[in-house]
């Protein structure tokens, strides 16, 4: 699979980019697009897109929505793991969590599914980022597309979608 990175330089159009990377433009927070040739066929999204970029799938985050106590919930963690609902509810002081729709997850935040991105949602849901992100100079998240990552400090993906950290991921 072939890939291509570029720093962005604050000057990035809003018609060359997506939600995502409007929104890390328009707050001025450094970041790196990367590219790559996403296949259809692919059984994980996030595990293609560590496996193209050629970094680790700890350092990859996906981005996933579940139903916490009927409101949206947005919980970025790592590709290399899964997903501790209970744990996602007791972040946000809720009592019961399950996997979003896909259907409603896309049109809440206005990606398709494989794409979802934590920034730049049409409307911001409450968000949680694993803290294992913590510990990392850099993370890469979905950019709003298949094949597109951005990466960017751990600190300023939490202050962009105004998350909170705790321990949601598994293994």
């Amino acid at each position: 699979m072939s890939k291509k990175s570029k720093k962005a330089q604050g000057a990035q159009s809003a018609a060359g980019g997506t939600p995502a990377t409007v929104a890390l433009t328009a707050a001025g927070v450094p970041f790196t697009v990367h590219t790559y040739t996403h296949d259809p066929a692919a059984a994980s999204y996030g595990e293609e897109a560590a496996e193209a970029l050629g970094v680790a799938p700890e350092q990859v985050f996906k981005t996933l929505l579940a139903d916490v106590d009927g409101a949206l919930t947005v919980a970025v963690v790592p590709v290399s793991g899964s997903l501790d609902l209970k744990a996602l509810a007791a972040a946000v002081g809720g009592k019961r969590a399950a996997m979003a729709d896909p259907a409603a997850a896309e049109r809440s935040t206005g990606y398709v599914r494989g794409g979802i991105s934590p920034l730049g949602q049409r409307k911001r849901l409450r968000t949680v980022v694993d803290a294992s992100a913590e510990g990392r100079p850099t993370v890469c998240v979905s950019a709003g597309r298949r094949g597109l990552e951005v990466e960017l400090a751990p600190a300023d993906l939490v202050a962009l979608t105004g998350a909170v950290v705790a321990a949601i991921g598994r293994g």
